[in-house]
């Protein structure tokens, strides 16, 4: 099996790369840079293979569609701008386009990009990292950039699933809740914890959900 993992030269990433290695996946480690995709390689283990991968560049995205020969797990893990200094009423709307760029179209592009070779794939998995801040449900005020932009992220997991469902590919967004690490800052969660809530969804079985929103395996509220 091969997975690729966008923005997973730290964090989540990282850790979601580590354990996908773990169970016998070969992990495409993928980083803005070439030099922090093979660091993070390193530290991932034997089965990682580095890849640079800006999510934002259509050039980027177009060169590993075109290099890759087979992909069976996409994890759309890259973002940025959890702006806990802003609110929407205020909000400077070129962080929030800057985002979504990011946490958006990047995922968006990039799965277009690489359903050729998940549709070949025996067990295809498509996994979107997004966050309860996105949730319609809880929403409140604050991190308008963020939550804006993973709310849509949640929109198109839906619409992803219904479409792709004829093709089997599995396609769910999930939580991995608060973690310790340089986005979410001291005091989360171990991030081998969150990580592992990624890392069911890239293994679900092939009878498993798709369409759902997850955090541990278990079901969030849009």
């Amino acid at each position: 099996m091969i997975a690729l993992v966008t923005g997973a030269n730290r964090g989540i990433g990282r850790e979601v790369a580590r354990q996908l290695a773990a169970a016998g996946h070969t992990v495409l480690v993928t980083a803005r840079s070439a030099e922090a995709a093979a660091e993070a390689t390193r530290s991932v283990g034997p089965n990682a293979r580095p890849l640079r991968l800006d999510v934002t560049s259509e050039a980027d995205i177009a060169e590993a569609a075109r290099d890759l020969e087979a992909l069976d797990v996409l994890v759309n893990n890259a973002a940025i701008t959890y702006d806990t200094w802003q609110h929407a009423a205020t909000a400077d709307l070129d962080v929030v386009r800057e985002a979504a760029e990011t946490n958006l179209y990047g995922p968006w592009r990039l799965t277009q990009a690489l359903l050729p070779l998940l549709r070949a794939s025996p067990h295809p998995r498509i996994v979107n990292v997004s966050s309860e801040a996105a949730s319609l449900t809880g929403m409140g005020g604050g991190t308008p950039a963020y939550s804006a932009s993973k709310a849509a992220l949640n929109a198109l997991t839906r619409m992803l699933a219904a479409e792709l469902r004829a093709d089997r590919i599995l396609v769910n967004s999930v939580c991995p809740g608060w973690v310790a690490t340089d986005m979410g800052g001291p005091g989360g969660r171990p991030v081998t914890e969150g990580a592992a809530s990624v890392v069911w969804a890239a293994t679900l079985p092939d009878d498993g959900p798709t369409g759902g929103f997850f955090r541990d395996g278990q079901p969030l509220p849009w």
